[in-house]
């Protein structure tokens, strides 16, 4: 990562449906320079989507919930597959702590989401869950002040 790359980034996630060509209007690089360095930025994971990016809650389910699995011994493989088959679950990490893994689970209303926890409960290797409710959103899934200060150090560094 160095400065421009960091430009580069700092442009996709402000304005998204920007085409190629115009990012490289605004940087004032070679279109192909350009998509050379996106490419390696996909290339080495960076930029992992271009899709639209979308509110569970204007889907219709604004119920957030947070759910830490405990998995019997030697089963967190077969307990984290079927997870991918419950839609409400829209993440789930394996973690330490209290608990196996962690899911992201929306949910239309307590009601609809107290028959997910259910569902959970009921998969083969699943031992307890415990369920915690998010009230409101403080700080909005975001990438662009890690990539700023990781410009800041690559400008720093003489990069």
């Amino acid at each position: 990562m160095d400065v421009l790359d960091t430009r580069i980034l700092r442009l996709m996630i402000e304005q998204p449906r920007t085409s190629v060509r115009e990012y490289a209007r605004i940087l004032g690089i070679a279109r192909g320079t350009l998509q050379a360095r996106i490419d390696r930025l996909e290339r080495n994971g960076v930029i992992t989507a271009t899709g639209p990016w979308l509110s569970p809650a204007a889907l219709g389910h604004p119920v957030l919930a947070f759910v830490h699995i405990e998995v019997t011994q030697g089963h967190l493989d077969e307990v984290g597959e079927a997870l991918s088959a419950v839609p409400e679950i829209i993440e789930a990490f394996s973690i330490t702590g209290g608990g196996d893994l962690l899911t992201r689970v929306v949910a239309r209303d307590n009601g609809h989401l107290e028959d997910v926890v259910q569902r959970l409960i009921q998969l083969p290797g699943v031992v307890r869950t415990r369920t915690e409710m998010a009230l409101r959103e403080r700080v909005a899934h975001r990438l662009l002040p890690l990539v700023e200060s990781l410009g800041r150090e690559a400008g720093g560094a003489g990069r």
